[in-house]
């Protein structure tokens, strides 16, 4: 998009799962392009082969208008060449406002550019803490809402802690999550008969009843110990029901150095495209995973969810939702997964204001505290 208008934002992606965050807002903003104009920059932290211009097309939403490339690296090196790159582009486009999404590198980085030259900081998915500062990911969330302008919260839980962190509330809106409005647009696009892989469709079949497993946070990969003991529990519950799991390449070479060779009913697949994953998601009797956006799709869906993790940065998902937190207890895992089996399991009820349209709530804000 390089038609001057009234308002310019600048919208940040790192990775994947940045840009399902993103395409509801790109999609909004389309929709008010008489006030709007927007340029995408993907940052290149996570380089995935899955991006091409087909992800983009599904997504219906434009190429990145800038490539920066930064790539890989450690947390330093990555934060410090985002922000290199980033710079002379934000430079050239001297927009009103840029507007970041979740928790990566390429969050915190490219929000520290824009305060620098003086351009106002809108952050999705603000004040989500774990109270766990061991995660990046956590360092990236406090650091970003210290000095952002505008506050998009996803739950209750982001507006509490952002005003026990001293932040205004009329900085503060609750808006609803963009990663919900992308889950059913997804949805109305397989139900509409949107394709998936052959073999996706033939282990859905085959399997009929399974759950779905993701695995890919540090803290359980990268101590063989811990995942040991999470492998060890998905080995049990996988006698009661097959289990799929989209393995992380990080998570397979620590499976392969650990020596382990998984029961057959633990079918192991390479990373899926989103719709792929979703396909199988959306039918599963249980998800067991350690990430942070399935805990909120599966809420979302109604699906049972037990999260790999000791904490959350997600309450909702535990309060209202149907997440169970039961970390790297083998026992706890077994025992979970034969309850859900017994008895339906947990399934909760939808956030407030999870209904598809966070994205179009958060241009009004935009309208109406730009201009």
């Amino acid at each position: 998009m390089n038609i001057k208008q009234r308002i310019t934002v600048c919208l940040v992606a790192g990775a994947r799962p940045n840009f399902m965050k993103i395409a509801p807002i790109i999609r909004a903003l389309e929709e008010a392009s008489d006030f709007f104009n927007y340029y995408l920059i993907h940052t290149g932290q996570h380089y995935d082969q899955e991006m091409s211009e087909v992800f983009f097309k599904q997504l219906d939403i434009p190429n990145p208008d800038y490539h920066l490339n930064a790539g890989g690296g450690t947390h330093a090196e990555q934060t410090a060449k985002v922000m290199v790159a980033f710079e002379p582009v934000v430079a050239k486009i001297r927009p009103d406002l840029v507007l970041v999404v979740g928790d990566v590198n390429s969050t915190l980085a490219c929000s520290l550019v824009a305060k620098k030259l003086g351009i106002r900081v809108a952050h999705v998915e603000a004040g989500l803490r774990s109270g766990d500062w061991r995660m990046p990911e956590e360092i990236n969330r406090l650091a970003t809402d210290a000095i952002s302008d505008l506050y998009f919260v996803t739950e209750p839980s982001g507006r509490d802690n952002l005003i026990l962190e001293g932040k205004s509330d009329t900085a503060i809106h609750f808006v609803g999550h963009v990663m919900i409005d992308n889950l059913f647009f997804e949805l109305a696009k397989l139900s509409e008969g949107a394709t998936v892989s052959k073999s996706v469709e033939a282990i859905k079949a085959a399997c009929r009843n399974y759950a779905i497993v993701t695995l890919h946070r540090p803290a359980n990969v990268d101590n063989l110990d811990t995942l040991d003991r999470v492998l060890s529990g998905l080995s049990r519950a996988a006698q009661r029901l097959p289990m799929i799991f989209p393995v992380h390449p990080r998570t397979a070479k620590q499976i392969e150095s650990l020596g382990l060779v998984l029961p057959k009913s633990i079918h192991l697949l390479p990373p899926l495209p989103y719709r792929d994953l979703l396909f199988l998601t959306k039918d599963a009797t249980v998800v067991l995973t350690d990430s942070g956006g399935l805990q909120e799709e599966s809420t979302a869906l109604g699906i049972p969810c037990l999260t790999i993790r000791e904490n959350t940065e997600r309450p909702v998902t535990v309060l209202e939702g149907s997440n169970i937190l039961v970390g790297s207890d083998p026992e706890k895992i077994d025992r979970e997964v034969a309850a859900i089996l017994e008895n339906g399991g947990k399934r909760g009820k939808q956030p407030a204001l999870w209904d598809g349209h966070a994205a179009e709530r958060i241009v009004t804000v935009l309208r109406r505290e730009l201009t």
